[in-house]
């Protein structure tokens, strides 16, 4: 487990403190398969209302991969090592804008970051460019209290591509507009770093996600402007994209389920290892205030985000980090997992 001593300041809380989904309301998940059925999807394409479709998004969606495709290619014919380095810092930046802002400090409040710190993160958010981090935080709030129902913005229930990428192109249910209304943001909303970045989210998020990481290869290092670009703004923004939406993806469809069989969050590593750590999908829906989103943090158990929480705890940056104890753990697997905690070391998980 990741270290839990006094000098990272961290606090253990009850499981019942947090829960968001009672255990006798949970409902039975059938084992499933994903599978490409063209029978199915001609269907749905025919039966889909096309006026609720955001061909904005859709469009957009479209240029992305087009520029991206071509990105790829340049990436292994044209670019210069020092545009492939820098690309992949900016993809680090922005994963970490998502997984230790966004998601793990502002979404769930698992632990909490001094002033310098919380400016570090909404920057690399923004240059994550997924909407502010008012905007993240309510849906993923929603998410977690809704899961799998009409009120979560990316209903696993609605099928794989809508869970990936679909619910971006579609119009959202009226009860997730509905439910997200019921939530208190009003921590979000008294933090002047989430203020100022709602603010002034559209230059900021121009200016962080697309001029920046095309200006300066090009100014420093002498790339040529198409290959910066393509390489680390558009190639990088998009494996980003599809990096995060396999958390609601991908981890909602495949892997063990130790501690819950019976929700659709599983443990997947290769969503774990892409996304620093935040593919054991099933333990974070269970102990969703935990500030490692793991039973287990560190780079070798593929959850490199716990350890860059634990250094900045270490320098004073982070602290008040929460965890599940280790009885939790252990009764709530015995309770309704899948029976696969015991041999957690040795699971294929995908």
């Amino acid at each position: 487990m990741a270290p839990q001593n006094q000098d990272l300041c961290t606090s253990s809380l009850a499981e019942e403190d947090f829960a968001l989904i009672p255990e006798d309301e949970h409902f039975h998940i059938e084992e499933r398969k994903l599978e490409i059925n063209f029978r199915q999807i001609y269907r749905n394409l025919r039966n889909l209302d096309y006026s609720k479709v955001s061909w904005r998004n859709v469009t957009l969606f479209v240029l992305l991969h087009i520029y991206s495709v071509y990105g790829l290619y340049l990436l292994f014919t044209a670019c210069m090592w020092r545009t492939i380095a820098f690309t992949y810092l900016l993809y680090f930046l922005s994963a970490m804008g998502i997984t230790m802002g966004a998601h793990r400090l502002w979404a769930h409040r698992s632990y909490k970051a001094k002033l310098p710190l919380r400016i570090f993160l909404a920057f690399c958010q923004t240059l994550a460019f997924q909407n502010s981090i008012f905007e993240w935080s309510r849906d993923h709030r929603v998410h977690h209290k809704f899961s799998e129902t009409d009120a979560d913005p990316h209903n696993a229930q609605r099928g794989f591509f809508f869970s990936h990428m679909g619910w971006l192109m579609y119009r959202k249910h009226p009860d997730v507009i509905k439910k997200g209304k019921t939530l208190d943001m009003s921590d979000l909303l008294n933090d002047p770093v989430v203020r100022f970045q709602m603010n002034y989210y559209v230059p900021l998020m121009v200016l962080a996600c697309f001029v920046i990481p095309t200006f300066l290869p090009w100014y420093l290092w002498g790339e040529t402007f198409i290959n910066s670009l393509m390489v680390p703004t558009f190639l990088r923004y998009c494996v980003t994209l599809h990096v995060t939406w396999m958390v609601n993806s991908l981890a909602h469809w495949i892997g063990s389920k130790p501690f819950d069989k019976d929700i659709y969050p599983s443990q997947n590593k290769l969503v774990a290892t892409l996304a620093l750590g935040e593919g054991w999908h099933n333990y974070h829906h269970v102990f969703p205030f935990d500030y490692r989103a793991a039973e287990l943090g560190g780079v070798i158990n593929f959850n490199a985000t716990t350890d860059i929480i634990d250094f900045f705890a270490k320098i004073g940056q982070a602290y008040d980090l929460k965890t599940a104890s280790k009885e939790m753990q252990e009764n709530r697997a015995k309770r309704t997992g899948d029976g696969t905690h015991e041999n957690r070391k040795t699971e294929k998980v995908m």
